[in-house]
């Protein structure tokens, strides 16, 4: 792509609505909307405010009353001149508006491209470039709101003291190699050793909240499982509050998985209704439950439901053995609300019917996806690219842990530590290679 072009696209999701906004952006924004709209009077295009126009076809007979708004640079997304047309949302329109910007001279934009010269014109750095993907792509509140704390700059923040701890000490060595000549010894070993294990304390702490930036970010799956009719179906549908799965007193009711996404404190969760594991059935409902196993094997967590009205017994076990045996399980009794016939150990007591419990059984999920807890401090890393650099980095500083212990001369010891700091830089894009800002961007949605 050509990042001297004058760039449009429409700003706003496919399909119809109240409104619907076409953005160009670039050293010929202004004459591009010019070309393309209709002003009562000579545009006067003061910044950040807005006026009235209409958008006319080729003979000029006018299609829509528009509004127009004006950034100028650098003051702006892109810090170019960006033009912003709201138009009626019917996608005839807008679509006839990005034609005629078109031909009037723009290029239509790559995805992700206004983002992209928002980063390489200095507006933003990466790690807030990739969370405003994050920001379009939330599906909960929580989500919004940890994405929005990284377009502000949380994970930046939080990066920069400890990349500033290794530069320093990058400079002092450096030093002490230019006065060598003069056996002045300007950072002794176990100096050396302090502010590496600093810099590696930082950087371990960062990469460690990616435990839980992963469960923002992506989510879980959570399998629910079973003998038939403990209640699964109705422990389904009391989690998701909504009826999705069908529910009757007859055994075998749910013969294939059932699905849907939902949400706990802002972590997404995908919950997977099982069929009722019992053996000796006919073979569509044996399917299921062999569809059942497997999803026990692909859940991150998974809850093993006993009916506490009935006597605990041997199935029970071997489900919640096998559960134990491929990963977290919760045991969870339901129909708490009826007479117990015994007192099996579970971890959770529920009524899918009164919803007793629930609030427990919610809090006992999010603490087995998440043992530590919520961290408290912002700008937690959510980004798989970013975890997977600052383990590279903690395996440079490793490595340069060992050189300096072993006496290794300065200059070999450096190697090391500017290969901890090429990682950082990847990270916040200041030695980025250019495939992987096209592979980052390339991710965003047209018109961002």
């Amino acid at each position: 792509m050509k990042l001297t072009d004058t760039i449009a696209a429409i700003a706003t999701p496919a399909g119809r609505g109240g409104l619907g906004i076409v953005r160009i952006s670039g050293a010929s924004a202004r004459a591009v909307a010019e070309s393309v709209l209709r002003f009562r009077r000579a545009p006067e295009w003061r910044p950040w405010t807005v006026a009235l126009a209409e958008l006319a076809d080729v003979d000029g007979a006018a299609v829509d009353r528009v509004v127009v708004t004006f950034f100028e640079a650098p003051r702006s997304y892109t810090a170019e001149d960006v033009v912003e047309i709201a138009c009626h949302g019917s996608p005839v329109v807008l679509r006839f508006c990005l034609e005629r910007a078109c031909a009037a001279g723009a290029r239509l934009a790559e995805p992700g491209e206004f983002t992209l010269r928002a980063y390489l014109n200095g507006r933003i750095d990466l790690p807030r470039a990739e969370a405003v993907r994050d920001l379009i792509d939330a599906t909960t509140l929580y989500q919004a709101r940890i994405a929005s704390q990284q377009v502000d700059g949380a994970v930046s923040r939080r990066l920069r003291p400890v990349k500033d701890q290794l530069l320093e000490l990058i400079a002092l060595l450096e030093a002490g190699i230019d006065f060598a000549d003069n056996d002045v010894d300007v950072a002794p070993v176990d100096e050396i050793l302090r502010r590496i294990s600093d810099v590696a304390a930082g950087v371990e702490c960062l990469a460690a909240s990616f435990a839980f930036g992963k469960l923002v970010h992506s989510g879980f799956s959570l399998a629910i499982v079973g003998r038939p009719n403990v209640g699964k179906s109705s422990l389904f549908n009391r989690l998701l509050e909504q009826d999705r799965a069908i529910v009757t007193d007859i055994p075998g009711t749910t013969r294939d998985l059932v699905s849907e996404a939902a949400a706990i404190d802002g972590i997404p969760i995908r919950f997977i209704d099982t069929a009722g594991i019992r053996e000796g059935q006919d073979r569509v409902e044996a399917l299921g439950i062999e569809r059942s196993y497997q999803a026990i094997a692909d859940a991150d967590l998974t809850l093993a439901v006993v009916d506490l009205a009935e006597a605990f017994n041997d199935d029970d076990r071997a489900i919640i053995e096998r559960a134990r045996s491929r990963g977290r399980c919760l045991v969870v009794g339901n129909k708490a609300d009826l007479t117990p016939a015994g007192a099996p150990d579970v971890d959770v007591r529920v009524s899918a019917v009164t919803g007793n419990g629930l609030a427990e059984l919610r809090r006992r999920i999010i603490g087995e996806v998440a043992p530590e807890g919520i961290p408290q401090e912002a700008g937690f890393i959510t980004s798989l690219r970013h975890a997977q650099l600052l383990g590279e980095c903690l395996e440079a500083l490793q490595h340069a842990q060992g050189a300096a212990g072993a006496g290794i001369p300065h200059e070999m010891l450096l190697l090391d530590l500017y290969a901890a700091l090429a990682p950082l830089d990847a990270i916040t894009g200041a030695t980025t290679a250019d495939d992987i800002l096209n592979r980052i961007f390339s991710t965003f949605c047209i018109g961002k």
